[in-house]
């Protein structure tokens, strides 16, 4: 018995050492778990956070500078790109002026005072586009029966009334509104005849174009040779068949309306001249009013 006590005590020792040995590489495994396993949840916390990242969509992401130039360039090459279509439809002229300091203050009203029609007159160096037919009959239109357009009737049937000028006619109220209703028709079919059917088929341009510079005798002599000389649609000086043959034609109009008495060849010439005479002084008139305007209501436009 005691000589086998060293044989298994070293088989015992043999036996024990994988233990310890096992033991060791147990504590050892232990120790290191700890940090590996940290190191694999952050790894693993990491990795679910880069994909949920990725899984978000881009129109949820703040907006940067960067993205906010792309966008801008974008839309900037866009509106290039529609501005140089040929597709797209021209933008249409538009009415242009020149004017200088000077020209403002020959601004020329719709109407002058509110009680006479100034719808013809162009300030200075205006430049404008030729008018269509339908204009002409609107222009001749506002001429006639506009409320500023009463006043010059008012004042000459009183004046013809005083001076018994239609015997026909008589005196009083009534006698006033014959005279009335009879300038008032004078005045709207001569504005058609000179303003629009005349000119219409004529191509004349029925505007008075100011020209508010020179000295007062220019001034007046080109406000007079207008009812002679217009311009025509395309800009150009012409005969103003217009005025002389459209005044002319409301003339022998008028004989329709006019008692049998009246009805003379020397009565249809007074009322034609005085038609172009009316109208030739209103031209030196409208030709002036920026600068009474201005010096009696000191008043620019």
């Amino acid at each position: 018995m005691d000589q086998d006590q060293p044989l298994r005590t070293a088989q015992q020792s043999i036996e024990m050492q994988p233990v310890k040995l096992s033991g060791g590489i147990y504590l050892i495994m232990r120790r290191a778990a700890a940090p590996c396993c940290v190191f694999v949840f952050l790894c693993a916390c990491s990795f679910c956070g880069i994909s949920t990242a990725q899984t978000v969509p881009q129109a949820s992401l703040p907006d940067a500078p960067g993205a906010v130039s792309t966008f801008a360039s974008s839309a900037q090459l866009d509106l290039a790109a529609d501005q140089s279509s040929p597709n797209k439809a021209a933008t249409p002229p538009q009415t242009t002026t020149t004017s200088s300091p000077g020209d403002e203050q020959n601004h020329q009203p719709k109407r002058i005072l509110g009680i006479i029609p100034n719808f013809r007159a162009v300030s200075t160096n205006q430049i404008l586009p030729p008018q269509s037919a339908k204009e002409k009959f609107i222009t001749a239109s506002e001429d006639s029966f506009d409320y500023s357009a009463f006043f010059i009737p008012t004042v000459l049937a009183a004046y013809s009334m005083a001076t018994d000028e239609t015997p026909e006619f008589h005196q009083g109220a009534a006698g006033y509104a014959r005279y009335f209703w009879h300038t008032f028709a004078d005045q709207s079919i001569e504005n058609y005849f000179v303003e629009f059917i005349v000119p219409a088929p004529a191509h004349e341009d029925i505007r008075y174009y100011t020209l508010g510079n020179g000295g007062f005798f220019k001034r007046t002599g080109y406000a007079l040779s207008r009812v002679v000389i217009t311009r025509s649609d395309a800009g150009t000086e012409t005969f103003n068949f217009g005025e002389v043959i459209g005044a002319g034609a409301a003339a022998g109009v008028s004989n329709l309306y006019y008692p049998t008495a009246e009805r003379t060849f020397s009565n249809t010439a007074q009322k034609w001249g005085i038609n172009v005479g009316v109208d030739a002084a209103t031209f030196v008139f409208k030709e002036f009013w920026p600068d009474i305007n201005r010096a009696v209501f000191h008043n620019r436009n």
